[in-house]
């Protein structure tokens, strides 16, 4: 029996081995691969992103890939690196991160070929998770670069791109991972929403670049329904053994049977640098640029103390002013002031040597003295914009749906009923204003708005509010759940609803006073509460 199993093992290592000789023998003396691996070696070729190269489609010598891979690598491709050469123009970090986000997409890209190619594992197994562990490694790395820099200005950029990139997730979503593409989208516009509110006057770039990285989000949505409307499929008819398919997509290789082939004999590397050489004198110093001699600064001392030497023959060649030009002897020359003449300028760089501070720029006028704009209740995309409303009268309705962001700024005394179900509320820079919401899906965010005042009427999952002077929230009973959060808030009350309807509601006040000791060596921070 073990004499079977061994010639068996052999016939199938001798057929492989014949394969790959049948592959090598069309490709030698090919010219294109060897100017190829050439250019590779020298770094000549053409440059692109590391993550672009993982993602790249494959040359033809490789196994033809279906077009479920084709069609994500054209997202890729499209989508994904627009976004990235957007990122890249504005810099910083938000370029650091889409770069985490193209190795993200890379990694599912990997991710996809093994579907194609093995039979679907137990999602509880060992397996599955080192299948999901490279793609579960990137999208971390995108939320450790916003975790790493909430003090940065473009917080905001690396909150919306850190909301979005668990869209990455759909492949473990079933039985409709367009839809979950569609629910993460909804998150990421309520940051990204803020970008395009805080830059549209101010730096087009970036809100093309949160344009950008929503057209990520509708090609994947369409890329989702057109070919796993029900969830990722994998190879259960002929697929192999996942490990090895992971192995497969690690490696480079195609298939089990026909490795890629050889891209031909590789130049050797040029020889090292000769040995620097220790017995010879030392090497002349570098010339400086422009052809300029150095001088040394004991000469230049010499020369100073040289001039001093000479008395007063250092002033033999200055000139002698006339006796008309001379002012105290001319009052009328004291008059006009016409003698003295005009003083130097100082060049940019003369100032910036002697380290003065620049000109401070103006301070904006306050609210009161700006001009008034005219209100705006209008709907762009997903987006509705509320603005610059002074106690209209009547109280302005606006019809939602579950992917409409609302914007309200700028407004006094106005109040505004929500119907249906939104995304997210942002109140800011309103007084007086009152708010009904039947139901959200993430949040109301309340900025720098006095005596405000908001009723929910369904379920809401959580409210913020940041440098809020008087509020009362009245909340129902579906609502009983929601969070909130402050910040530099005074007069907050949180308004309950009794037993039973007929009852009054009950007014709580949140805490405003907060006490800290050190305990143990840690930080204790405890409410103050006061007795009597």
């Amino acid at each position: 029996m073990a004499a079977s199993v061994n010639l068996t093992t052999l016939i199938k290592r001798l057929e492989a081995a014949t394969s790959r000789l049948e592959d090598l023998v069309p490709n030698i003396g090919d010219p294109a691969l060897t100017t190829d691996a050439a250019q590779a070696l020298s770094g000549q070729g053409p440059s692109a992103h590391p993550a672009l190269e993982q993602a790249r489609p494959p040359s033809r010598h490789m196994e033809t890939l279906p077009p479920v891979i084709d069609d994500f690598d054209a997202i890729i491709n499209g989508q994904v690196k627009s976004f990235v050469n957007m990122s890249e123009e504005i810099g910083g970090l938000v370029a650091e991160q889409s770069a985490a986000v193209l190795r993200a997409f890379a990694a599912e890209r990997k991710f996809l070929i093994v579907t194609t190619r093995a039979r679907k594992p137990d999602i509880q197994s060992p397996v599955y998770m080192e299948i999901l562990k490279d793609l579960q490694a990137m999208m971390g790395a995108v939320n450790d670069i916003r975790e790493a820099n909430r003090a940065s200005p473009l917080f905001t950029h690396l909150t919306t791109v850190s909301e979005g990139i668990a869209v990455l997730a759909w492949i473990t979503i079933d039985p409709k991972p367009a839809d979950y593409v569609a629910e993460v989208l909804s998150s990421a516009q309520f940051y990204g929403n803020r970008v395009i509110k805080e830059y549209k006057e101010k730096d087009r770039r970036h809100v093309d670049w949160v344009n950008g990285f929503y057209a990520i989000f509708k090609s994947l949505i369409a890329y989702v329904k057109q070919h796993y409307p029900s969830g990722v499929t994998w190879n259960n008819q002929d697929g192999i053994d996942p490990q090895e398919a992971l192995h497969q997509v690690q490696t480079g290789q195609t298939s089990s049977k026909t490795p890629p082939p050889s891209s031909g004999p590789v130049p050797p590397p040029p020889p090292p640098p000769p040995l620097p050489s220790f017995d010879g004198p030392p090497p002349p110093p570098p010339m400086p640029p422009n052809g300029v001699t150095p001088t040394s600064s004991s000469s230049d001392m010499g020369a100073v103390f040289d001039q001093i030497s000479r008395g007063s023959d250092v002033t033999a060649h200055l000139r002698k002013v006339d006796p008309s030009s001379q002012t105290h002897k001319n009052p009328s020359l004291r008059a006009q002031g016409t003698s003295a003449p005009p003083a130097p300028s100082r060049s940019s760089s003369q100032s910036s040597s002697l380290g003065k501070s620049p000109i401070p720029g103006k301070k904006p006028k306050p609210e009161s003295m700006r001009a008034k704009k005219p209100p705006r209740k209008e709907l762009e995309g997903n987006k509705w914009l509320i603005e610059n409303f002074n106690n209209p009268g009547q109280m302005l309705e606006i019809e939602a749906s579950i992917s409409h962001s609302i914007l309200i700024s700028r407004c006094t005394k106005t109040p505004i009923r929500i119907i249906g179900k939104a995304n997210a509320i942002s109140l800011d820079n309103c007084t007086q204003c009152s708010l009904v919401i039947d139901s959200l899906v993430s949040a109301v965010d309340v900025i720098k708005s006095p005596k405000f005042e908001m009723q929910v009427l369904g379920k809401l999952p959580t409210i913020m509010l940041d440098q809020v002077d008087g509020a009362a929230i009245y909340l129902c009973k579906d609502s009983m759940g929601t969070e909130v959060f402050t910040s530099k808030c005074t007069g907050i009350n949180v308004n309950l609803p009794g037993q039973t309807e007929d009852d009054d509601y009950v007014e709580r006040a949140l805490p405003e006073q907060v006490k800290s000791v050190v305990r143990n060596g840690v930080l204790v921070s405890e409410i103050v509460e006061h007795a009597g």
